[in-house]
């Protein structure tokens, strides 16, 4: 399994670019990591501050260094400003798996960008890194997260730690 982030693999879809998280991103960070609206079904601490952060987001450079994730902003073709993220994390290269993980900003909800983004990610995922399993967790209510992971090709797998889990191996078209 590939897991050599460098160069960082920007990706693009019809609408969108993913690309690395960059310093100047540390507003729209805040913003995601703060907004009761984003956070009404993840379990974080809020970021009060922007340097509340800064911790996160060096945290999201390491790991992309040492290949245990990768980590793109969402933003749109016209627009350098992030709306959102996605990644795969918890890589594990002896089980040839990873975790996709995603947040976008509600005022962006609703118009298919997670889509095309969420479809981006897993080609990469499946055919450059050569996962053969990705998982991905979510609230048990959040239901439009949970149709997007169906919508997907993720098969519902029970339930860890109170969150509803879903698989999708490679093998899925």
């Amino acid at each position: 399994m590939i897991t050599t982030f460098s160069p960082f693999p920007a990706l693009h879809t019809d609408r969108l670019i993913l690309r690395q998280l960059v310093a100047s991103d540390e507003p729209e960070i805040f913003v995601l990591r703060s907004d009761p609206r984003m956070l009404e079904f993840l379990d974080i601490v809020p970021a009060r501050t922007l340097e509340d952060v800064r911790p996160v987001m060096q945290r999201i450079a390491a790991n992309i260094v040492d290949g245990t994730s990768v980590f793109w902003a969402i933003a749109l073709k016209d627009s350098p400003t992030l709306i959102g993220t996605i990644c795969l994390w918890n890589i594990s290269v002896e089980k040839s798996t990873a975790e996709i993980g995603y947040m976008l900003h509600p005022d962006f909800q609703g118009r298919g960008y997670m889509q095309e983004a969420l479809v981006t990610v897993l080609a990469y995922g499946f055919e450059v890194m050569q996962a053969q399993l990705i998982e991905g967790f979510c609230h048990p209510q959040h239901v439009a997260s949970i149709r997007l992971l169906e919508r997907n090709g993720f098969v519902r797998a029970g339930e860890v730690d109170g969150l509803a889990a879903f698989r999708r191996n490679r093998s899925v078209p």
